[in-house]
């Protein structure tokens, strides 16, 4: 998808290039918030390891949006569904882990323009996750 450049040349910009490092933590810090309200989604993080699971959402959707490869580097391959596989993901997670992440992306202040590519991808690797 072109998303055009500021300099004219042929090259299209990233997400990650668009946005910059600060909105993916912000992006997943507003998601976190979410989690800790969630009566779903909260019993599948241990208490003591959110904050883990703030960076390696962090580090994985800076390097999914066209950042550098964070996730590789810190946990190697993200392996998303046999990461997940320990966890009971059913529809109702599903649609849980979708209503946080659509509120950070509101409290994140995502642009229009980006917005359906993002959510397009999120609904996709949420479907992607469920497992039971």
């Amino acid at each position: 998808m072109d998303l055009g450049t500021p300099d004219s040349s042929d090259r299209s910009l990233t997400i990650y290039e668009l946005l910059g490092e600060d909105y993916f933590h912000r992006l997943a810090a507003a998601f976190y918030e979410g989690v800790k309200e969630d009566e779903v989604l909260l019993p599948m993080y241990p208490e003591e390891d959110l904050s883990g699971a703030q960076d390696r959402l962090t580090w994985f959707l800076i390097q999914y949006f066209g950042g550098p490869a964070l996730f590789n580097q810190n946990r190697g391959a993200p392996m998303l569904r046999r990461r997940h596989t320990p966890y009971e993901v059913t529809e109702e997670a599903q649609e849980h882990w979708l209503a946080c992440m659509r509120r950070a992306l509101d409290v994140a202040e995502t642009p229009d323009t980006l917005r359906p590519q993002m959510e397009a991808y999120f609904t996709r690797a949420a479907a992607a996750m469920r497992n039971r």
